[in-house]
């Protein structure tokens, strides 16, 4: 019997090869997720980060799994909702790696929450190619914490690029000198706040109204009416996602006429667009992609068919990316040996969806889009560190 029993499995299996389909099954690895599925960045996460979780798993195993030392494994993904809150973030790392025994962590999302968990990714060893957050602090970071990597760039040269669209305007007379600048009372927010003031009074703006406000704030509309009082010329918010459409729907509402009127994340998401519909038209954002690039638009199209949902024009590309170079550094160092996987990303260039990506020597992506303008219905890359697809510029008309 247990001849005959061995016999028909063999058969069974040799069949299944035959079939195209593995003959045994492939061996499962955990791996660990956590971002806000509720809190004032959920809605944030919803477009950029977890789709791409998804995606990248469906990529993964539809090419036949990770391939290490060997072995080919079939990922499966365990997720934490950290509900916005640093404390959870942390709390949640700890949890996949000592409860879950999980052998890849994906770093979470946002600036704020980045930062505050990127001690317990270096406690643990965990590589961490941050895709979410923006900051100056990456020579800071890559000397405490060598693991981990900023992709999206800093404060300075967003800012830098910021001022040079504004300086264009200024100077082609679609924008006086005068500015309206607010931020969102957190990491990212007062970070690049910080930055751009100096920088706006450098290039010979003056900022005629500032004001901060706390993340989560649901009423922006006293800030708008004070904007509007001030008749400022350009109109700029350090924005996170729900305050980057409050701010708009206010400005509309309102009737804020401005040259130029830009918002921060969320501006590049698909949403935006359907929200505010023809309104969107000149709005200037953060980020961007090379909207008519081929390897964009390839990526685009699977995001939707896998996720049922079309990626934002900035973050998503770049999320997906970050798991990218992981996966190819895993691949390459053919184990799950975190310090060879880390000396791999900081030592290599990288094929990505958004093109190459290589860290210089503080851990930071020296080519990454800045600005980013909402173009016949298309939000497109206005200006960047030295990606390729750039469009011109255009000045804000009315709201429609």
């Amino acid at each position: 019997m247990k001849r005959r029993t061995v016999t028909k499995l063999a058969a069974l299996a040799l069949a299944a090869g035959f079939a195209g389909v593995p003959a045994f099954a492939q061996e499962v690895l955990k791996v660990g997720a956590v971002a806000p599925k509720t809190g004032p960045l959920a809605g944030g996460a919803a477009v950029s980060y977890w789709p791409n979780v998804k995606l990248w798993v469906s990529d993964v195993n539809g090419r036949g799994g990770l391939k290490v030392g060997g072995k080919t494994y079939k990922l499966e993904v365990i997720e934490y909702d950290d509900q916005t809150n640093p404390g959870e973030t942390i709390k949640a790392v700890q949890r996949l790696v000592d409860q879950d025994k999980v052998k890849i962590v994906l770093p979470p999302y946002s600036t704020g929450l980045n930062l505050a968990a990127a001690p317990i990714y270096a406690r643990y060893g965990l590589p961490m190619i941050t895709s979410t957050t923006t900051t100056d602090k990456a020579d800071e970071l890559s000397k405490q914490f060598p693991n981990v990597f900023i992709t999206l760039g800093g404060a300075k040269p967003t800012v830098k690029s910021v001022v040079d669209v504004m300086t264009k305007l200024r100077d082609r007379g679609d924008i006086g000198k005068k500015l309206a600048m607010v931020n969102v009372a957190d990491a990212f927010g007062i970070e690049l706040m910080n930055e751009a003031k100096p920088a706006f009074k450098a290039a010979g703006f003056e900022l005629v109204y500032e004001t901060s406000y706390p993340l989560g704030t649901q009423d922006l509309s006293p800030v708008v009416k004070a904007v509007k009082a001030a008749s400022p010329d350009a109109f700029i918010a350090w924005s996170y996602p729900p305050d980057t459409f409050a701010l708009t729907e206010q400005a509309i509402v309102e009737d804020l006429k401005v040259g130029a009127f830009f918002t921060a994340v969320a501006t590049a998401f698909p949403a935006y667009s359907g929200r505010f519909g023809k309104s969107t038209e000149s709005v200037l954002g953060i980020g961007g992609v090379d909207a008519d690039g081929k390897a964009f638009q390839d990526y685009a199209k699977r995001h939707e068919q896998v996720t049922g949902a079309k990626p934002d024009y900035w973050a998503s590309a770049m999320v997906y990316s970050s798991f990218q170079i992981l996966e190819k550094s895993i691949e390459a160092v053919g184990s799950f040996d975190n310090p060879a996987i880390i000396k791999h990303v900081k030592a290599n260039s990288f094929d990505t969806v958004i093109g190459p990506i290589k860290f210089d020597d503080h851990n930071n992506n020296p080519a990454f889009w800045t600005v980013g303008q909402w173009q016949g219905g298309v939000f497109k890359g206005v200006a960047s560190t030295g990606r390729d697809g750039a469009v011109a510029i255009q000045k804000k008309g009315a709201w429609k």
